[in-house]
């Protein structure tokens, strides 16, 4: 999951609590479309910091020779 699906999921959450009225079986859809803008808003904040992580890496190359070392 990464930052458009969370902003897919707040997208489709106000559209759900705010514009329309539906009446789902065992659910309000008030109540579905607070959870899923938190969903949503979980989602974003997960992909940012995991993105912010994967920039704080130190890539280290190292090199093997198989034969003699090189002379100094």
């Amino acid at each position: 999951m990464g930052i458009g699906t969370g902003i897919v999921l707040i997208v489709i959450g106000a559209i759900l609590l705010f514009a329309l009225d539906v009446n789902i079986p065992f659910v309000s859809d008030d109540t579905l479309g607070i959870i899923l803008i938190v969903a949503g808003v979980v989602t974003v904040i997960l992909a940012l910091v995991m993105n912010a992580q994967r920039g704080r890496t130190r890539h280290i190359q190292e090199n093997r020779y198989s034969g003699p070392p090189p002379a100094a």
